[in-house]
């Protein structure tokens, strides 16, 4: 009787990973399917070129033996004309017919591209490369009540610099990594595949042990919402969530960390920010700096969905079989600023920490003049310290209304 269930188990979860393994391949077929496509016309068209380019060579050599021909006899001249303007006839039919194809082709490139452009989705389209630039207002942050190593403050509206100090020094970003985590994989899920759920493995739930990182508490073989997935990585900065999404989008965290990467090389910053994990656990080729994670702040911000997770202060996950409940999340910046005099509302935040960088965070905050701004902190003291670093920024450098 035991073995007989042990045998039906194992038969459930070979079915469920044959499932995944079928959903994670028809994902990266489609991301795939435009880069094969536009290879394989390039290809055709060369091909089509250089057969174009030996019919001509070939008519111009027959002309040149032609005209060779053409002195010897008044007869034979009119007879090799009238060879060549029969081998010449052809060649341009042959021509004319490879031109037809090669415009075929061409259009039917074009129809294939536009019905691939509309069948991308809004986040898989460019975005675009942002710059923040000082001016002769930017300020020196030298308050004393400012703990932090590193920070800057940007007015995400004009793309200044408000103030900053050490702004492009390298730093280690611990969660606020989780910011790009789930930008990359908002660019790779659909609105329709966020009501798709992530069976939970144990190879996620072991490396989020081993890593000593915040867990949301998914169980192994929890059935979760690809949706509460987003919301535990950027309210709880859960590593569980954060690797479920990874795994979901890339079939792997080294796969999914390669997107990161060129995700950094689009926003143009990627020679002074390189991630090697999607959580944020310290490691030396690990970095970033309080430049840069504004950059993708900004970035994400510009994205529905990873501005509605980054705001929410608290959310409960949908029931599953092992959480019949939910699990109750919070953003615990979110909720422990909201008091806070800042001169505005703090809308979004994630923090982050590590023994190697300490506390930080990124926040975006919509000023009394209805003015946005991005702050970004490194190297505070506590998670407190951290909350009132912020407050000091926004109090004292944003310009009076």
């Amino acid at each position: 009787m035991t073995e007989s269930y042990f045998d039906e188990s194992q038969d459930d979860l070979t079915l469920e990973e044959d499932r995944e393994e079928r959903e994670y391949r028809r994902r990266y077929e489609r991301r795939q399917r435009m880069r094969q496509e536009r290879q394989r016309r390039m290809r055709r068209r060369q091909m089509m070129q250089r057969t174009l380019l030996l019919v001509i060579v070939g008519v111009i050599t027959v002309l040149i033996v032609a005209t060779v021909k053409h002195g010897k006899k008044a007869e034979e001249e009119g007879a090799q004309d009238q060879a060549v303007e029969a081998v010449e006839q052809p060649d341009q039919l042959e021509i004319e017919k490879i031109r037809e194809s090669i415009m075929e082709e061409e259009n039917a490139g074009k129809s294939e591209t536009e019905e691939m452009e509309a069948d991308k989705t809004e986040t898989e389209k460019e975005i675009p490369v942002f710059r923040f630039e000082e001016t002769e207002d930017t300020a020196y942050i030298d308050s004393a009540d400012v703990i932090s190593t590193n920070a800057i403050l940007v007015d995400e509206s004009s793309d200044q610099i408000v103030a900053a100090k050490g702004a492009r020094e390298r730093i280690m970003p611990a969660s606020m990594t989780k910011v790009l985590t789930i930008l990359v994989a908002a660019e790779h899920i659909s609105e329709e595949e966020l009501d798709d759920t992530f069976t939970m493995t144990r190879e996620i739930t072991d490396y989020a042990y081993v890593n000593d990182c915040s867990s949301v508490g998914f169980l192994d073989e929890e059935k979760v919402p690809v949706r509460d997935l987003f919301y535990g990585t950027a309210m709880h900065s859960g590593g569980d969530a954060a690797l479920g999404l990874a795994f979901y989008v890339a079939g792997s965290q080294e796969a999914f960390v390669d997107l990161m990467d060129e995700k950094l090389d689009e926003l143009g910053i990627a020679d002074s920010t390189h991630f090697t994990n999607c959580v944020g656990i310290y490691d030396e080729n690990h970095y970033s700096t309080v430049y840069d994670m504004a950059v993708i702040m900004k970035a994400a911000l510009q994205n529905d969905l990873c501005r509605e997770v980054m705001s929410k202060h608290i959310y409960t996950t949908k029931p599953t079989v092992e959480h019949p409940e939910g699990i109750e999340i919070s953003n615990w910046f979110l909720r422990k600023i909201e008091d806070k005099d800042t001169g505005g509302e703090v809308v979004c935040a994630k923090t982050g920490y590590i023994v190697q960088s300490k506390n930080c965070a990124v926040s975006y905050e919509m000023s009394a003049g209805k003015t946005p701004y991005i702050c970004v902190t490194a190297g505070s003291t506590s998670n407190w310290r951290c909350i009132y670093d912020h407050v000091e920024i926004y109090n004292r450098y944003i310009p009076s209304a």
